[in-house]
């Protein structure tokens, strides 16, 4: 009876207690910022007109509460002669770190808040889309490959030109070819639509994007080996990786030695059998560096028209006049 009457009596002041009550919470969530910004290190964001991103010694505000050795902070610069970077570099090597702190930190800075930055500079960004990770949908039919293209399809048909976009090894879930034309195609979409966009991407042969599309830039994630053991250095540079050191990332994981061993067999004869491509400057000096190819490259390991000619012929019906032809046409075609 008394709990009743409590209510009755309430529900005449309901509209002064929601006021109340919804005041409490921004106050709450405004002192919260203010008291992470001091504790953090965090500083107050700059919104201008011009479109641009440019962060200055950004870090991602989780990960480096829970690091034991201290973060490696890192820039960004996107403005409108910059609208994508491809981000290559080795597997824990700090990509998906580097783009998902770019994502909290603008975020943090719509919402309000001070940002994990020495600055932060940047134009209104209308959405924030990722295509990071990798799950399925079992339940609904959709396999890993499925779900991300799903994710890339509502990327390609919704960014704009102020759109904020994390595409994270896009194309992995099918063959190298498939993946790769994917890749490639969403990445030149993207650069049209003008989108600020964070590729990360195994796919080397991206590399050569900024050749064909201005507004593309090349950065990487540097790591070095020692004693055989890869040691990651998180920090940011320009131009594209020397190495991917899969294998390196695959040992430290813990797979046996004897796979390991034989995987560097079949990497050097894959290496060896592939047409020469060429290799960036700054591979030159770096063991096993895969060659970084040029566009027109992309498939060259597909069959040569003289081979599928070849294949072709029907050599037991052959008069001797027609084989001599075949064997000029041969040599012209290659």
């Amino acid at each position: 009876m008394l709990y009743d009457a409590l209510l009755e009596t309430l529900i005449s002041h309901l509209a002064p207690l929601q006021d109340t009550a919804a005041a409490l919470s921004e106050l709450d969530v405004l002192s919260n910022m203010a008291e992470r910004a001091l504790t953090l290190d965090l500083n107050c964001p700059t919104f201008v007109d011009e479109p641009c991103m440019q962060i200055s010694q950004g870090r991602h505000p989780v990960v480096e509460q829970v690091l034991t050795s201290p973060f490696v902070a890192n820039d960004l610069a996107l403005d409108d002669s910059t609208r994508m970077l491809i981000i290559t570099g080795p597997n824990m090597g700090g990509k998906s770190t580097y783009m998902r702190q770019t994502a909290l930190i603008v975020l943090l800075a719509h919402i309000g808040s001070y940002v994990p930055a020495a600055s932060c500079t940047l134009s209104l960004v209308d959405r924030i889309f990722t295509r990071i990770g990798s799950s399925d949908d079992l339940a609904g039919g959709r396999s890993t490959f499925m779900v991300e293209m799903s994710e890339t399809a509502n990327i390609l048909h919704n960014a704009t030109d102020r759109s904020l976009v994390l595409m994270d090894e896009v194309g992995r879930g099918t063959s190298t070819f498939d993946g790769l034309s994917l890749a490639w195609a969403a990445a030149e979409r993207l650069a049209q639509l003008r989108a600020y966009t964070l590729f990360a991407t195994h796919y080397f042969e991206l590399t050569v994007l900024p050749e064909s599309e201005p507004l593309v830039a090349n950065v990487h994630l540097n790591a070095t080996e020692h004693n055989e053991r890869i040691v990651f250095l998180h920090h940011v540079l320009p131009g594209p990786a020397s190495q991917s050191y899969g294998l390196a990332v695959a040992q430290l994981a813990g797979v046996p030695t004897p796979v390991i061993q034989r995987a560097r067999e079949h990497l050097g004869r894959l290496e060896t059998s592939s047409l020469p491509h060429d290799v960036p400057k700054a591979a030159t000096n770096s063991r096993s560096a895969p060659a970084v190819p040029h566009q027109s490259d992309l498939f060259a390991s597909l069959p040569h028209p003289a081979i599928e000619k070849i294949g072709k012929l029907d050599v037991d019906n052959m008069t001797p006049r027609q084989a001599i032809e075949m064997l000029y046409e041969l040599k012209t075609l290659l």
